[in-house]
């Protein structure tokens, strides 16, 4: 009993952050810390919830921005999937020399931080014309060595009878890929998609460093840019950071249902 009440407040404890955040947005911004110091309950509950903050944002550069953002995880998550699902089957289907190799190098990928290496591939990118491109903005998402290793765990588990089936029934290996692997994936698949879509929604040092212009920012920069250097309006601030905020959870809790769903249903032993 006590752990559960101990849980409880600890909740309370990382909730109240963003409650606060969430009602700030609904306030004008000069408000924002009106009721701050003494802390009561309007500190956290707004009687006269305003929309302006939010409506302001449409003229903003978030507005815009938010869409690109969802553009670029979109073809992160789609080219990003066919990318890390090829390179996971040809990991665990195929035997070759250098295999344990290969995937020695897919481990250090992903535990080696991205913005260790972003300032010098974005010089690269610099030199292949890539800037200010959602190509730029897409690339460095698409093959991501956590995804992989992922899928090709799961694919390790694909029984080699359906392959073999799959093979005297006349299927060549992209067959098997498609029909068999895929198909019994689909849990996989979808972790590797949220975790895709994550990478790229959060991401701040690369979009600064590649979307640049105004037709290319993504929305993290551009609220870092609502902070100015003389005046700061943070309800506007809030507002976006909600906006940021909502979308990846709405994303996480719609897939959620299908990823339980997929792996009730993979039967896979």
């Amino acid at each position: 009993m006590s752990l559960s009440v101990l849980g409880g407040v600890v909740g309370i404890l990382f909730f109240l952050p963003l409650l606060w955040v969430v009602t700030n947005s609904l306030r004008p911004g000069s408000e924002t810390f009106a009721q701050l110091n003494p802390l009561s309950w309007q500190t956290f509950f707004e009687l006269r919830p305003t929309l302006i903050n939010y409506s302001a944002l449409l003229g903003s550069e978030i507005g815009r921005a938010t869409l690109n953002s969802i553009l670029v995880s979109a073809l992160t998550v789609a080219i990003g999937l066919a990318v890390c699902a090829s390179a996971a089957f040809g990991l665990a289907a195929f035997e070759f020399r250098g295999r344990g190799l290969v995937f020695g190098i897919v481990v250090l990928s992903f535990l080696v931080p991205f913005d260790a290496i972003a300032i010098p591939l974005s010089t690269m990118f610099r030199d292949w014309h890539l800037t200010n491109t959602f190509t730029g903005l897409v690339l460095p998402g698409i093959g991501n060595g956590m995804a992989i290793f992922l899928l090709r765990q799961f694919f390790l588990g694909v029984p080699a009878e359906l392959v073999e089936a799959g093979r005297l029934d006349g299927l060549g290996w992209f067959g098997v890929f498609r029909w068999i692997y895929l198909p019994l994936s689909k849990p996989a698949l979808i972790g590797a998609g949220l975790m895709l879509f994550l990478f790229q929604w959060q991401a701040y040092v690369w979009p600064l460093l590649i979307g640049t212009d105004a037709k290319h920012i993504l929305g993290p920069v551009a609220l870092s840019n609502l902070q100015g250097q003389n005046f700061t309006d943070y309800g506007l601030v809030f507002a976006g950071a909600v906006v940021l905020t909502v979308i990846p959870l709405v994303v996480i809790a719609g897939f959620q249902r299908y990823f339980v769903q997929s792996v009730s249903s993979t039967g896979l032993k």
